[in-house]
């Protein structure tokens, strides 16, 4: 990956979440139903390390379309969301699923390392899959502090582990390798430049997508990161191993064929092996293995009460 300034991470991170706005909940599964809702909440909880209490004042950074503070609002976790993001094309998308679903939220462009909240604003700050998008992690994790209130809670959550990504490519590999015989069994035809691609321009790309996603983490940095910023309570988990190997496969299948041609039998197989393996993973895989094996990092933390 060439190094890139800050200002062209930033352009980078707009444009192509501009374009991928779109057609995100389609291509990432993103739903808001009692399935999302419930598994939501379980991250929350698994991030906290223990049941989820009521939050009244809630900031999500990186909002995207909404996933994560959506389903806490219908769920009753959090009372009021603010939510941010630097692209107009996601908070777009994320308001017109807040009017579905019949719940208010604020909207703020707002880079994530410099906040436009007053200190001590929320009591909540969250992310999802955020702070590896950022130019500067060290600085918006010291903003997060900053408006949280004391006594608050950090949770960052989706941040791609180090092991957890590098392990990642062999299922990607294995799935490109398969894709031809994949496709011939279930009789699909493989997929044209704009199948996946509806907004050409940007997307058909890749090497955009590539450079928005700039770094992974070890979970002894991510502690380092939020002490540094001054927060205490410092937990990093870890999530996802099979879960992540399977979909992974499914989803690098899938892109190769035409949309249309995938059975409905396939794509209810693959939800349910995804959800059954993402029980094994949180029941037996994740009490007891390092976090640095999974696919995805958890960060939890508190603000002192002074």
């Amino acid at each position: 990956m060439p190094v890139l300034s800050p200002a062209e991470i930033r352009d980078f991170n707009i444009r192509y979440h501009d374009a991928a706005a779109v057609d995100y909940d389609a291509k990432w599964s993103i739903d808001f139903g009692p399935l999302a809702r419930s598994q939501t909440r379980r991250k929350l909880e698994k991030a906290l390390g223990g049941p989820a209490p009521a939050f009244s004042r809630a900031l999500e950074l990186g909002a995207g379309t909404g996933y994560f503070s959506l389903n806490l609002l219908v769920g009753g976790v959090i009372a009021r969301a603010t939510a941010t993001d630097i692209s107009v094309g996601m908070l777009a998308a994320l308001k017109a699923n807040a009017e579905r679903l019949g719940v208010d939220v604020e909207t703020v462009r707002s880079d994530a390392e410099s906040l436009p909240f007053a200190d001590a604003s929320f009591d909540l700050v969250s992310g999802h899959a955020v702070l590896h998008h950022l130019p500067d992690p060290a600085r918006a994790l010291r903003e997060c502090f900053r408006v949280l209130a004391p006594g608050g809670t950090l949770v960052f959550a989706g941040e791609p582990s180090v092991t957890g990504d590098r392990l990642a490519r062999v299922p990607k590999r294995a799935g490109a390798a398969l894709a031809p015989l994949w496709r011939a069994a279930i009789g699909a035809g493989a997929a044209t430049p704009t199948d996946h691609d509806h907004n050409a321009s940007e997307l058909a790309d890749r090497r955009l997508e590539a450079l928005v996603d700039i770094r992974t983490f070890s979970p002894n940095e991510l502690t380092r990161l939020a002490r540094a910023a001054g927060f205490t309570s410092v937990a990093v988990r870890g999530e996802e191993l099979l879960a992540n190997w399977f979909g992974w496969t499914s989803r690098v299948l899938e892109s190769t064929a035409a949309p249309d041609d995938i059975p409905w039998l396939w794509r209810r197989f693959a939800c349910r092996g995804y959800l059954a393996l993402q029980a094994v993973d949180r029941r037996l895989l994740e009490p007891l293995l390092p976090a640095a094996l999974f696919y995805n990092l958890m960060l939890c933390a508190k603000r002192g009460e002074y």
